[in-house]
C-alpha cells in the first residue's frame, strides 16, 4: 500500500525538524558563510583561515585564502591535520588531510555584528604531534551559552608543522624554517582579528586559551613579536616553555635544520622538491620530534628571557596545573623505593635528580607518590607558577594561578588533561555526580568571566585572589574550593634555584671562565711563592754538598 501524501509530508517535516537549521549568512573577507543552529547555539564549522598547505605550499608560511562566490556552507568540520595517534587518547577518529587549516566558531544565538562579545580562541594540545579543533570535548557550545564566542583552530603538526631545513630557510623571505604550526596559530588569530566582528565578537577582547602543548604554544606566542596585539588575555592550562633553553641546542635554527636534513635523508630525498613529492601518509609515518625553534623571526629569545625583560605580551593571565600530572608518565613503569631515582634519571639529567629529586622513600607507595609529584613539578607545576611570577613582576596585567585537585570519576587523581571536561562542560563519562557538575559550572563561569573582564570573580562564586609579587596565592580547584599557597611550593622553589643558577652560569660564562683562569694563575703563583724558599734551600744545600766533596 502506497503512503498517502499527508504521511509523506509529515515524515518530511519530522526529518527536517531533526536537522540543524541553517543560520543567516555572514560576510567575511573571503565571501559569505552560513552555519547551523544547534541547541540554541549557532555553529560555523570548517571555515578556512589560510590556503591549503599542499604541493608547493607544504612547509611554507600560511598563505591567504582565495575568495569564493556564493554562500559557503559551514555545516561540517574539515578533516583534521595529519597525525599519528590522537589527543586526548580516547578522542573519536576523524578524517585526516593536509588540507586542514580551518577553524570553527560557536556563537550565542541572536548575536549579530556589533554585539562586541568576548572571544575565546582555543589551541589544542597533543605534544605538537596530534590533536584536533573538532573533537567533541572541545565543542564550544556550553561556554558560548555564557555569552562568549568560542573559536577552535587547526594547526599543522609533527613534521608538517615543525620541519626545518637549510633549503627551506633559503627559499623563505625571512631565511628561516620550522615553526609552521605556530605560524598557523598566528594566522588563525589574525583571521579572528579581521573577521570576528561579523559574528558579533569583539576583536579587541580576545582570550587565547590552551592546554598542554597548546598552552606551551601560547607561552611562545607571548614572547613573539609576530603575535603582539592579537590577544588581550591568556589562559594557560598545564604547559609553558620557561626552562633555560640555552642548555639545549634543539631549540636553535642550526640544530633544527640539521635534524631536518637527517629526516630528509631517511627518505633518500636529496632536495625539498623530492621531499614535497612524498605522500602525506609517508611523511606522517616517519619519526619526528617537533619543537619551537628560536629562529630570529617568530622567536628571537627564550620565552623566559622575553617575559623577564618586559618584552612579552601585555596581558591578563590565568594559568595553572593539575595535582597529579605525573600519573601520565607512569605508563609501562612500576615505581619502587629501589628504582625511583633510576626511573627519574631516564627522564631528567641524573645530577638534577640527585640535587633536587625526592629523598629515599619509606616504601613503594611513597616512591610512586614521589615519582608522580616530581614529574608533575618538573614538567608543568614549575612552568605555570613561573609564568604567574613573571607576569606579576612585570606588571603586564592581572594574574591568577590555580591548581586543579579534583579526580574525575574512576581516575586515580587529577591527571594531565583532567580539567578540560570541566572547563568545556562536557563529561567524559556518565558517572559525573552533583559535585562534578557543580565544579564544571563554577569553572565555566571563572573562565568566561576572565575572558570578559580579565577577572574570574563574580557574585556567587568562591573568591579567587589575585596572584601578586607580594602575595603568591592560588585557587585550589576541587569540590571543596580553597585558596592559599601551592602545596609543593618548596619543591618548586628548589627547581627555580637550580634553573637560576644555570642561567647565571650561561649568562656569565666568559666572565666565570676569566675568573677561573685568574684563580688558577693566582693559585699557581701562591704555590710558587710557597715552594720557592724550599726550592732555594734544597738548591743551596745541593751546592754546599757539592763544594764539600773532595
Amino acid at each position: 500500500m502506497l503512503p498517502s501524501i499527508a504521511s509523506l509530508f509529515a515524515t518530511a517535516l519530522v526529518f527536517a525538524m531533526a536537522l540543524p537549521a541553517s543560520a543567516d549568512p555572514v560576510r567575511i573577507e573571503s565571501g559569505l558563510v552560513d552555519g547551523v543552529s544547534e541547541n540554541g547555539i549557532t555553529v560555523f564549522k570548517g571555515i578556512p583561515f589560510a590556503a591549503s598547505p599542499v604541493g608547493d605550499l607544504r612547509w611554507r608560511e600560511p598563505a591567504p585564502v582565495a575568495a569564493w562566490n556564493g554562500i559557503r556552507r559551514a555545516d561540517a568540520f574539515s578533516p583534521i591535520c595529519m597525525q599519528r595517534g590522537s589527543y586526548p587518547e580516547d578522542a573519536p577518529p576523524e578524517p585526516m588531510s593536509e588540507d586542514c587549516l580551518t577553524l570553527n566558531i560557536w556563537v550565542p544565538d541572536g548575536a549579530t555584528a556589533g554585539a562586541n562579545l568576548p572571544v575565546m580562541v582555543w589551541i589544542y594540545g597533543g605534544g605538537l604531534l596530534n590533536g584536533t579543533a573538532s573533537t567533541p570535548l572541545y565543542a564550544g557550545d556550553e561556554l558560548a551559552r555564557r555569552g562568549v564566542i568560542v573559536v577552535t583552530a587547526n594547526y599543522r603538526l609533527g613534521a608538517f608543522g615543525f620541519l626545518a631545513h637549510p633549503e627551506l630557510s633559503s627559499e623563505s623571505e625571512h631565511k628561516v624554517s620550522g615553526n609552521y604550526g605556530l605560524l598557523d596559530q598566528i594566522a588563525a588569530l589574525k583571521w579572528v582579528r579581521r573577521n570576528i566582528g561579523a559574528f558579533g565578537g569583539d576583536s579587541e577582547n580576545v582570550t587565547v586559551f590552551g592546554q598542554s602543548s597548546g598552552s606551551i604554544s601560547i607561552s611562545v606566542l607571548c614572547a613573539s613579536p609576530l603575535a603582539r596585539d592579537l590577544f588581550r588575555r591568556v589562559i594557560g592550562q598545564s604547559g609553558g616553555l620557561f626552562e633555560p633553553l640555552e642548555v639545549s641546542s634543539d631549540f636553535t635554527l642550526a640544530a633544527a635544520e640539521k635534524a631536518g636534513e637527517s629526516f630528509a635523508g631517511r627518505f633518500g630525498a636529496s632536495s625539498i622538491a623530492a621531499l614535497r613529492a612524498k605522500s602525506a601518509a609517508d611523511i606522517v609515518a616517519a619519526r619526528f620530534s617537533p619543537n619551537a625553534v628560536i629562529d630570529g623571526h617568530l622567536l628571537s629569545e627564550p620565552p623566559y628571557n622575553a617575559l623577564a625583560a618586559g618584552r612579552g605580551c601585555d596581558a591578563d593571565i590565568l594559568v595553572g596545573s593539575n595535582a597529579a600530572e605525573g600519573l601520565s608518565f607512569l605508563t609501562g613503569r612500576r615505581v619502587t623505593a629501589a628504582n625511583l631515582n633510576a626511573l627519574l634519571g631516564e627522564d631528567f639529567p641524573p645530577f638534577v635528580v640527585s640535587l633536587i629529586g625526592p629523598k629515599t622513600p619509606a616504601d613503594d607507595a611513597a616512591a610512586k607518590a614521589a615519582y608522580v609529584a616530581f614529574e608533575g613539578a618538573m614538567r608543568f607545576g614549575w612552568d605555570m607558577r613561573t609564568w604567574a611570577q613573571l607576569n606579576a613582576a612585570g606588571g603586564g596585567g592581572k594574574t591568577f594561578l590555580y591548581r586543579f585537585e579534583h579526580a574525575p570519576p574512576g581516575a586515580e587523581g587529577a591527571h594531565h588533561g583532567a580539567e578540560m571536561s570541566y572547563v568545556f562542560g562536557h563529561p567524559l563519562t556518565q558517572a559525573w555526580g552533583d559535585g562534578d557538575r557543580a565544579l564544571a559550572e563554577t569553572m565555566g563561569s571563572y573562565w568566561t568571566n576572565f575572558a570578559r573582564t580579565g577577572d574570574p570573580n563574580a557574585p556567587g562564586l568562591p573568591l579567587w585572589p589575585a596572584f601578586t609579587a607580594g602575595q603568591e596565592r592560588a585557587l585550589l580547584l576541587s569540590s571543596g574550593m580553597r585558596t592559599g599557597s601551592l602545596p609543593d611550593d618548596v619543591e618548586l622553589d628548589a627547581i627555580g634555584r637550580l634553573y637560576a643558577t644555570i642561567r647565571f652560569v650561561i649568562a656569565n660564562m666568559y666572565a666565570i671562565g676569566g675568573v677561573v683562569i685568574v684563580f688558577v694563575l693566582a693559585l699557581l703563583y701562591f704555590l710558587w711563592r710557597l715552594m720557592r724558599p724550599l726550592v732555594r734551600r734544597r738548591s743551596r744545600a745541593g751546592i754546599a754538598t757539592t763544594r764539600r766533596r773532595p
